[in-house]
């Protein structure tokens, strides 16, 4: 039996773990479950798995919760609330799924705890990436990827030498805007960029594989998890979704990992890993597949995944910085403040900016989020001048 505690348990990856857990009640139970502000779905989830502790970080939601419910389970807020679900002495793996950089803290809060991770918050090796690895290599824990690009590329390389791995190949839907020119994606709407036509996400993540800032976000990650420079790890767009990453190596052998767009799939590998248990998701029947085509990115047309490569390529703050900055610039487009093409403009300028630190403390990098953040923020009225 894993004991598991859930960081971000009412977004889209937090539920569908839920799922996955609650098909499986012989194998998981659920010690602790945290969440920004729902406390209406954390309150049906609260009732349902009882876990020992939940959190909701905004304090007026969890005042709310407080008062509506009368269980066993301890409600806590706030950071430190989130910091003793992360460290939770009865969890053994920790699923993290809170959105953006805030993901960072009580991952290496649940590292120094020794609790193995299940990984969906690719932010946390976007920004920390060097030190979070040595933290994990220092308390012996294991990190196991959600996102499905980078359970692809894990799943490839089961039993294989790292050693002689040729390249990493991340695929990408290539999002709504694929067969859109730049002057279309120029008008490009909130409503138009959360049509995402394979995956069911939250907002903010459906924004960013709309201008490949997620692939961007991919790329450096992967270069963390296994280990492979930003030289050997390529994207490929590829429209369909069924192959949903690839390790070429260096006898020219490609392996790849096929399935639906489902992500359930890789939260329940990472949940099991190194088993495979049975589950009831759809089949990809091949039979059935007209197609699978495959096209480089246009980054001349989505700037922003190259942006990414010469964030994580300089290192140090830099790719923290690039975070930050991506941060600011989706949310600034889904309260409708920039149009689309400016998030990258907005990430851009505030690279510039930036006088990069090499080897961050922890303090460092969030000093560096910090300013980045305050930076892209100016960035915000500079470009709808023109920057």
């Amino acid at each position: 039996m894993k004991h598991i505690a859930i960081l971000g348990s009412t977004g889209s990856i937090g539920t569908q773990a839920l799922d996955v857990i609650a098909a499986n009640k012989d194998r998981y139970t659920i010690t602790a479950l945290a969440a920004y502000k729902n406390e209406q779905v954390l309150a049906e989830q609260i009732e349902y798995f009882k876990p020992k502790i939940a959190v909701l970080i905004d304090k007026a939601a969890a005042d709310r919760l407080v008062n509506r419910y009368h269980g066993n389970t301890k409600i806590l807020t706030g950071e430190d609330g989130l910091i003793e679900a992360a460290t939770y002495e009865q969890s053994d793996t920790v699923l993290t799924s809170l959105v953006g950089f805030a993901g960072l803290r009580p991952t290496v809060a649940a590292i120094k705890a020794k609790k193995n991770i299940a990984l969906a918050n690719k932010e946390t090796l976007v920004a920390a990436g060097e030190l979070v690895m040595s933290l994990a290599r220092e308390y012996n824990v294991t990190i196991s990827p959600v996102d499905s690009e980078h359970s692809a590329v894990f799943q490839c390389l089961n039993g294989e030498n790292k050693q002689q791995i040729q390249r990493i190949i991340l695929t990408a839907s290539g999002g709504p805007f694929r067969e859109c020119t730049t002057k279309q994606m120029s008008t490009a709407t909130i409503e138009d960029c959360l049509k995402h036509p394979n995956w069911s996400m939250g907002r903010k993540i459906t924004v960013d594989s709309a201008t490949l800032a997620n692939k961007g976000l991919e790329v450096i990650e992967a270069k963390w998890l296994f280990g492979v420079e930003y030289e050997n790890i390529d994207v490929c767009v590829h429209p369909q979704s069924i192959i949903h990453s690839m390790v070429e190596f260096i006898d020219g052998s490609i392996v790849a990992q096929l399935g639906m767009p489902d992500m359930r799939i890789p939260i329940q590998y990472a949940l099991s890993y190194p088993d495979r248990i049975a589950s009831e998701f759809p089949r990809l029947d091949l039979t059935t597949l007209a197609a699978l085509t495959f096209s480089k990115p246009d980054t001349e047309k989505f700037p922003a995944l190259k942006l990414a490569y010469s964030a994580g390529n300089q290192g140090g703050t830099m790719p923290c910085v690039y975070n930050a900055a991506n941060e600011v610039g989706v949310y600034a487009f889904l309260n409708r403040e920039i149009g689309f093409l400016d998030i990258a403009k907005v990430i851009r300028y505030t690279m510039e900016k930036h006088t990069l630190l090499a080897n961050p403390s922890l303090d460092n990098i969030h000093d560096a989020d910090a300013w980045a953040r305050g930076i892209a923020r100016q960035a915000l009225n500079d470009v709808k001048k023109g920057y």
